[in-house]
């Protein structure tokens, strides 16, 4: 584990892969109340490969170090942060892969800074005005306000809520309990990570991401989809709304790749699909 200090905070990240490769570098963007550990099993199986993989920790609530100058303007300040780590580790023309509110950011990122970006794997992610899908909405509009943060947090200490529809439950098909406690445990126990998470949710404008979205036909490089067909909340045809949205006019166009089985989180789910997506993508553009 490593830690860059960014201009807007400080991150924790962990690097995969051989440091030298003539394949180009991923760096991974994860969702809210998620941590680096999301793309473990993609990230090392890709690393095992020979592809050099960065994984941080963004401060989407379930980080340890306090950010609040990166979340003060919500995704578009996390999207930022996520450049600047790009230019401080020199990753350049990266593969970029994003995940649930990950997926967004990253398609903050590609509006503002797309010379950073070569290619693009998004996995079931918020899009358009779908920003966050139920019953999530509902969920943040609570989280929103600090009072009634702590206790519901608190709550999450018991399994059969933390793994109900209002936890994790529609995420992923067979959660791990310690997995799954060790993301709610930064917001339950630190009083700077609950202000960072309410900071963030309150920042969140589906309006602003409907206007965002469709700029992504502006992207040049190649673009691959990977979505699960369980996902309740992002659903296959928000995917593929989301991918007509970056349009076919660029090299390999865009692959829209539907997982069987897999819900949000297809890293977990179905890791070998994830991993596949980004070797195939590396061979184009």
């Amino acid at each position: 584990m490593s830690l860059a200090s960014l201009p807007s905070g400080t991150v924790d990240f962990q690097v995969y892969g051989p440091e030298t490769t003539d394949r180009p570098p991923v760096l991974f963007v994860h969702g809210v109340l998620v941590d680096m550990q999301l793309w473990d099993r993609v990230a090392g199986s890709l690393g095992a490969a020979g592809h050099r993989c960065w994984s941080a920790t963004w401060p989407l609530g379930s980080h340890r170090i306090a950010c609040p100058d990166a979340v003060t303007d919500g995704p578009r300040g996390v999207a930022r942060m996520v450049a600047d780590f790009i230019e401080d580790r020199g990753i350049e023309g990266c593969t970029l892969v994003g995940n649930d509110t990950g997926g967004a950011i990253c398609q903050y990122l590609l509006h503002e800074r797309p010379e950073l970006v070569s290619r693009v794997v998004l996995t079931d992610c918020d899009a358009f005005d779908v920003f966050p899908p139920q019953p999530f909405s509902a969920l943040f509009a609570l989280l929103r306000r600090r009072p009634l943060l702590q206790p519901l947090m608190a709550t999450m200490r018991a399994v059969a809520l933390r793994h109900s529809p209002l936890g994790f439950g529609l995420l992923l098909t067979e959660p791990d309990p310690e997995l799954t406690a060790s993301w709610v445990r930064p917001a339950q126990v630190a009083a700077k990570i609950r202000a960072d998470l309410v900071a963030l949710l309150r920042a969140i404008d589906p309006a602003e991401l409907a206007r965002i979205t469709p700029t992504m036909r502006d992207f040049p490089g190649p673009v691959t989809l990977v979505w699960g067909t369980a996902d309740r909340s992002f659903t296959p045809a928000l995917g593929r709304r989301l991918a007509a949205a970056f349009g076919d006019d660029r090299p390999g166009g865009v692959r829209f790749v539907e997982v069987d089985g897999a819900r949000t989180f297809v890293a977990l789910d179905a890791p070998q699909a994830v991993v596949d997506a980004i070797v195939d993508i590396a061979d184009i553009g």
